[in-house]
Parts: C-alpha cells; structure tokens; sequence
C-alpha cells in the first residue's frame, strides 16, 4: 500500500486523472464545436470547456465551462444538463475508457477570481506595500 506523502491526506490528481481529463475536455470541446449535442439551448450556445476534472475511479468528471462572453451562466448549464445523456454518449464514442464518465457542468469562475485579485493588487495601499 502506497503511502501518502502529503501530511493531512491531500492529494492533487494523479498523472492517469490528468491525462484522462485532458482527453475528456478535447472530445467535449470536439461534440460542442461540431453541434452533436441537440437541445432547446444548445444551438444557440457557444460553450467553452476550460477543465475536467475527473474522480480518481474515472467514473464522474467535474467539467468547468463558460459560454462566450460569459452571458447566461445558467442556461447553459441547464441546456448542457438537458443534453448531458447525448454529450456522454458522444464523448464516450470518441474515447476508449472502460466506463463511460459522468459528466457534471459547473461554471468555471477563474476569470472572476482572475479579476478579483487584480483590483486588489491595483488599490492604492497594496501598491504601497508592495513598492515599499
């Protein structure tokens, strides 16, 4: 048994998670771009996949998006989810996995953090401490 090298038990995602959810987020980023994915919301969607984020049994995959310009975070989720039986399939047909993922969307809110930090660097008493 292997042991765990981290004190406090956590553990970043292994090499195999990784690689498996880099190919995951191509044949997702592959089915939306081709329009495989049919639904009340998909057609008017434009979806970007940044992350997958795979379980370490590879049975269920966090899939990170936002759509274009960030605009109606949550009908594409729920245009994704509606569709989400069609995109598994879709994405499966594309990859040789033993088990077909279970894909979950959630909105990506890295830009926001992105832009949070920013204007926090950019007040005037950060500034100060930082050139100090």
């Amino acid at each position: 048994m292997a042991r765990d090298r981290n004190k406090g038990g956590a553990r970043g995602p292994s090499q195999r998670q990784l690689r498996v959810g880099e190919t995951i987020r191509r044949a997702l980023a592959e089915v939306l771009m081709r329009g495989e994915a049919h639904g009340l919301g998909m057609a008017a969607a434009s979806i970007t996949v940044t992350e997958v984020r795979p379980s370490p049994d590879l049975r269920q995959a966090t899939v990170y998006v936002m759509p274009l310009g960030g605009r109606d975070p949550e009908g594409a989720i729920a245009a994704l989810m509606e569709a989400r039986g069609e995109i598994r399939r879709s994405v499966d047909r594309r990859l040789s996995l033993k088990y077909s993922p279970d894909l979950k969307f959630v909105i990506d809110d890295t830009f926001d953090r992105y832009d949070e930090t920013r204007a926090m660097l950019n007040r005037d008493t950060v500034r100060r401490d930082l050139e100090g």
